[in-house]
């Protein structure tokens, strides 16, 4: 018999919740921290009924299970919807606020409104429903750790694609990430388009204290 991990304790977050929001949705974000690359965000919005198994804190699973919840969370959301925020507008606007712009997007994006929408983390983006924060909200709600996957496999999987691009900075091994290797890449062939310029003025300066 195959074993079976579910942790119940996330869903019982979110079901308690619903009784006084019915239609709860869960916003997470991926690629804060890289030097290229969009941003990603995802909202889910998941039921009482809907019960997925090993669904956790994105950064506690496996990138092979990761690649199979993300299906199985598509499948079985009420709605969800991914969006991003562009490198030009993270250099324009700033990470964080490219973040939340991100997270709103995704909200606006499903094809129904919430009643409520946990966000992960301690900043709220302006949305047009009802939010509250969860710190460490993907190992506390079932809703919220489904975002977090959604939007780390989306970014991870649109890497490795930028990578089949830019085949000379690894980005399928780091997923744009200030490693060694992407760092000495950097320094070698300097930044591309793909790049945040906003990232990289310490890298690339004289000032290296990111690399």
């Amino acid at each position: 018999m195959a074993r079976v991990v579910l942790h119940k304790e996330l869903f019982d977050f979110d079901s308690e919740l619903r009784e006084k929001y019915p239609v709860l949705c869960g916003v997470d974000e991926a690629g804060r921290g890289p030097l290229a690359g969009d941003v990603y965000a995802a909202a889910v919005v998941l039921n009482d009924e809907t019960l997925i198994d090993y669904l956790n804190d994105s950064k506690k699973i496996s990138e092979k299970r990761r690649e199979l919840l993300f299906d199985e969370i598509i499948e079985k959301a009420d709605a969800y919807c991914i969006a991003t925020a562009s490198v030009e507008e993270i250099d324009e606007i700033n990470i964080l606020q490219a973040t939340m712009l991100a997270m709103k997007r995704a909200v606006e994006g499903l094809g129904i409104k919430p009643d409520m929408a946990l966000v992960d983390g301690n900043r709220m983006p302006k949305l047009n429903c009802y939010g509250e924060n969860v710190i460490k909200g993907d190992a506390t709600s079932a809703s919220i750790s489904a975002a977090s996957i959604l939007a780390k496999v989306a970014r991870d999987r649109y890497m490795r694609e930028i990578a089949e691009k830019y085949p000379q900075y690894c980005f399928e091994q780091h997923k744009g990430y200030g490693t060694k290797l992407h760092c000495d890449m950097l320094k070698k062939y300097g930044a591309s388009d793909i790049h945040r310029k906003t990232f990289l003025k310490k890298i690339l300066g004289e000032n290296d204290e990111q690399c």
